[in-house]
């Protein structure tokens, strides 16, 4: 089904044949079949973008490539370089992985190690394909963190991965993945987590890797993303998956200007709408928060290899305020304190300077009954859905057990029919109530998270980056369902995105934060058409600029 292409959209094919071939690929977990018949070719330095809803096979048919897919079926042939990958033995394929062939993984926090600092974790890469050794390594690793965006990297090559944001985490992936510069680049979602100006950076350095490239290995990259700008500004073809089959490929230009198939369509079509109500002037403000200020106790390099006490300021005199019916959007850079100030509001961090309120009441005056009544009020959708669901636990008891807690007058069968009814409105049904986190894609599992949340019906709803594993069609119908939700209760939502389209269809009023401060606050039709401040103005062009 794959489209020709035109000679300015894709390099000239090697007369050795395509670098990656997918020949009738089919991958199956039982009687589930996840992959479908799918064939399709990725010559040297091609970039090929793979789309399609959370479910659709995308990832599965990415992780077959490195033979990482425990207990599945695998069918067909995968074909590199010429050689089928399907034959090759378990030894040959982990000498390949990292240096022929390497992933950027959708969820860095499940994928790097907790125990090793991330630059342990690169340089081990590095020291173990290129064999050069730990001072090199180090000095490569400190350079691919700048490379890719990381701020201060002769600092944080010495971080956990527990001690970065989201988005530096995601970096730190995506510069392990390119530590020995692989003839093969798999990248799921590999910008999901980063804000618009650092995605720009990217794929700003996996060009520049490729020009750089081009007359020695000729890297090719096969991008997983749901974000169709990523693929409108980085690939040059485009195939597209719906329930494991590949329904239609072709170049950027031809899918997007004149897609054929109905699924192709209606991705594209699939835009935030605003569909925000006006806050009803009486509304009573719900959350109030002044001058809050978060600071962290960190070591400073001395003399003699000794350390001295430092710290971080994570949040500056941050002053907002949230009333009921409405959103305030907050948008930043990673690592600009966005995360830590919701962690603050909900009154998860240990030390905070400045006065938070619930209702007119600080929240440092909740005790016992009162302050479990308060958690039932204000609920947070995580970033990372895979870590904050717990994998011993089934679907129906992560979505149900606040119903345990906080609503003790249903029973059994009626805490059923409630999770049932949540999930049916973040698109899931009843056949998942008995399954795991880990049987699930990064995009449904965020939907769980999120009927987690609302399952209490809370009057304050924090959602940290809550669309940001989801896919163009699943992220518009949550954004609708958000909508729907706060005006039927009249909840009040602080969403914290870096998606600027997502902040401009939800928010009224929007906080633009930078090293912790907020540097602009005001309506969003106002902020978005006449910015004020230069670093929002800065954010604006990185988000809708083509």
């Amino acid at each position: 089904m794959s489209a020709a292409a035109t000679p300015m959209s894709m390099p000239t094919l090697s007369p050795a044949g395509p670098l990656l071939e997918l020949d009738h690929l089919h991958v199956s977990f039982g009687d589930t079949v996840a992959v479908d018949d799918v064939t399709l070719a990725i010559e040297r330095g091609e970039r090929v973008a793979l789309v399609g809803e959370s479910g659709s096979g995308k990832t599965v048919t990415a992780l077959s490539i490195l033979r990482l897919l425990s207990d599945a079926q695998v069918s067909g042939a995968i074909r590199f370089g010429g050689e089928d990958l399907l034959a090759k033995s378990e030894r040959g394929m982990r000498e390949m992985r990292g240096s022929d062939i390497a992933m950027i993984f959708q969820e860095p926090m499940s994928a790097l190690n907790p125990l090793y600092t991330i630059g342990d974790q690169i340089a081990e890469t590095i020291v173990l394909h290129d064999d050069v050794s730990a001072r090199e390594a180090r000095k490569r690793t400190v350079a691919l963190l700048d490379r890719t965006g990381i701020a201060e990297p002769g600092k944080r090559v010495n971080s956990y991965p527990h001690q970065l944001s989201g988005g530096q985490r995601q970096r730190a992936m995506i510069a392990m993945a390119l530590a020995c510069r692989p003839r093969l680049l798999l990248a799921d979602e590999p910008t999901t987590a980063l804000d618009v100006t650092i995605r720009a950076q990217i794929v700003e350095l996996l060009l520049e890797l490729q020009r750089d490239e081009a007359e020695k290995r000729g890297m090719a990259v096969l991008l997983i993303t749901h974000d169709l700008n990523l693929v409108r500004r980085f690939a040059q073809r485009v195939a597209v998956m719906e329930r494991g089959k590949l329904v239609e490929s072709g170049t950027v230009d031809a899918i997007f200007s004149s897609p054929q198939h109905p699924y192709t369509r209606r991705l594209l079509e699939s835009r935030p709408e605003r569909t925000v109500v006006p806050v009803i002037p009486i509304s009573p403000v719900l959350l109030e928060a002044r001058d809050v200020s978060v600071d962290f106790r960190t070591k400073l390099a001395g003399f003699n290899g000794w350390f001295r006490a430092g710290h971080f300021s994570a949040v500056s005199k941050a002053s907002l305020s949230v009333r009921q019916g409405e959103t305030l959007g907050i948008v930043g850079e990673s690592g600009s304190g966005k995360s830590t100030l919701a962690m603050a509001l909900l009154g998860l961090q240990r030390v905070v300077h400045g006065d938070i309120e619930f209702q007119g009441r600080a929240l440092a005056s909740f005790r016992g009954h009162e302050q479990t009544a308060l958690r039932s009020n204000m609920q947070v959708v995580f970033q990372d859905p895979f870590s904050s669901l717990s994998p011993r636990h089934t679907i129906e008891r992560i979505v149900g057990e606040g119903l345990e807690l906080h609503r003790p007058q249903l029973d059994a069968a009626g805490r059923r029919e409630k999770v049932i009814s949540v999930l049916r409105e973040v698109g899931l049904d009843r056949t998942v109530l008995q399954r795991y986190p880990h049987e699930f894609s990064g995009g449904q599992r965020q939907r769980i998270a999120i009927a987690r949340a609302l399952v209490l019906e809370p009057r304050i709803l924090i959602l940290d980056e809550p669309t940001s594993a989801l896919d163009v069609s699943i992220q518009q119908q949550v954004l609708k369902l958000l909508a729907g939700l706060q005006h039927k209760y009249n909840l009040g939502f602080v969403f914290i995105s870096h998606d600027l389209a997502v902040i401009g269809a939800m928010a009224h009023r929007v906080a633009v934060m930078q090293n912790g401060s907020i540097v602009e606050t005001g309506e969003v039709e106002k902020i978005f058409a006449e910015p004020a401040h230069p670093y929002t103005r800065k954010l604006l062009k990185a988000a809708f600029e083509r």
